[in-house]
């Protein structure tokens, strides 16, 4: 049964990185909220967690929000700490995810093809 603890502590642990992104001063970081949290995934025994970093003006952005995130993290897992009131606050480990950007791709394309499917049945109509 492995399982809730870890999954609800990951959730957690996302909802209170995404809450102190405005409190923290780096301008790495802090860039008028294009930088998001995409999930994190704790280990089974709580002693790690991978913290995926996106962000809406690229990969490039989300490697430098990384950096700044790496620089705060004695900051984050103190709040966390405080927060969940957790005996050892698991090692934060911070990777660059590009799913915003891969989103926005996706995105534009359902959108072509819409318009094209549009398109095509107001000349069929015709």
């Amino acid at each position: 049964m492995a399982g809730y603890k870890p999954r609800r502590l990951s959730e957690d642990i996302r909802r209170i990185i995404s809450g102190k992104i405005r409190d923290l001063k780096d301008p790495r970081i802090n860039n008028n909220g294009m930088i998001t949290i995409v999930r994190c995934d704790v280990s089974n025994d709580i002693s790690y967690c991978k913290v995926y970093v996106s962000s809406y003006e690229g990969f490039e952005k989300a490697k430098e929000a990384v950096k700044g995130f790496e620089s705060a993290s004695g900051l984050l897992k103190r709040e966390i700490s405080n927060v969940l009131r957790l005996r050892k606050c698991p090692e934060l480990e911070f990777v660059a995810d590009n799913s915003m950007e891969h989103s926005i791709k996706i995105n534009k394309i359902l959108k072509e093809v819409s318009s094209d499917r549009s398109m095509s049945d107001d000349d069929s109509e015709k």
